[in-house]
């Protein structure tokens, strides 16, 4: 575990594996570097709610895992939980990954079966918390999201323990980075935090402390509010050695 509440929040982690359909790419590897996690295999938990626990993809992060020398352990909420003790063996962990797919379905189906505040205590006791697109947002105040549909729509009811909104795949989607800017100059979300594809926001508590990327000449942003209007400064991120 982490020394203090950590999150990592990225558009990115996975690649496509040399003899396996996907790999951990740099931002999973740094996640459990910031666990502090040494002497033994890192213990992963991966979290596929936002795209139904589908079991294919639950294959493949096992494979990914077992190329990384990692421990993983997959939660699944569909048709029921598949651990006797949820609260247990997340505290157990390292690092909790959460894919990306529908953040509206996820947080539905966490706060269904109290994983917003198993997660909360997970976050509070050390446990690396991080993902990828919607693994991303539910950590925030809120953000932009398909989750209902084609059209990009505001979300405002995510969990909350990072203060801010937060914007993800913001170079690959073209809806995003408008939508972001009305939502921070009409006050719908806070101060916004984004991520270009293949970036990672680093927080310590409720600090952002840096941006990290595995793709070269990407960039993390922060969006603010100025009077009625939304301002965007970049964040230039460090390159994670390896990439």
């Amino acid at each position: 575990m982490g020394s203090e509440p950590t999150i990592v929040a990225t558009s990115g982690g996975h690649r496509t594996g040399g003899r396996t359909m996907v790999s951990f790419h740099a931002l999973v590897h740094h996640a459990v570097d910031l666990s502090g996690a040494h002497g033994r295999r890192p213990r992963v938990m991966y979290v596929g709610t936002a795209i139904g626990d589908a079991e294919h993809f639950t294959a493949r992060m096992h494979e990914a895992a077992r190329v990384a020398g990692f421990d993983l352990t997959p939660l699944q909420l569909f048709p029921m939980p598949n651990l006797d003790d949820v609260e247990g063996t997340v505290l157990e962990q390292d690092v909790v990954w959460v894919m990306g797919g529908s953040v509206a379905n996820l947080l539905a189906v966490w706060r269904v079966h109290g994983l917003d505040r198993v997660m909360r205590r997970a976050w509070e006791a050390g446990v690396v918390l991080s993902g990828v697109s919607a693994g991303s947002l539910c950590w925030f105040e809120g953000g932009t999201t398909d989750s209902y549909g084609p059209e990009l729509r505001p979300l405002t009811d995510a969990l909350g323990f990072l203060p801010y909104g937060n914007g993800v795949h913001y170079d690959s989607d073209p809806g995003r980075r408008p939508l972001v800017h009305r939502l921070v100059a009409d006050g719908t979300l806070p101060a916004t935090h984004c991520t270009d594809d293949g970036v990672g926001l680093v927080y310590r508590g409720t600090e952002l402390v840096e941006a990290v990327t595995e793709v070269p000449g990407k960039g993390a942003y922060v969006v603010t509010r100025d009077g009625g209007t939304a301002v965007e400064e970049r964040v230039e991120p460090r390159r994670l050695p390896g990439v």
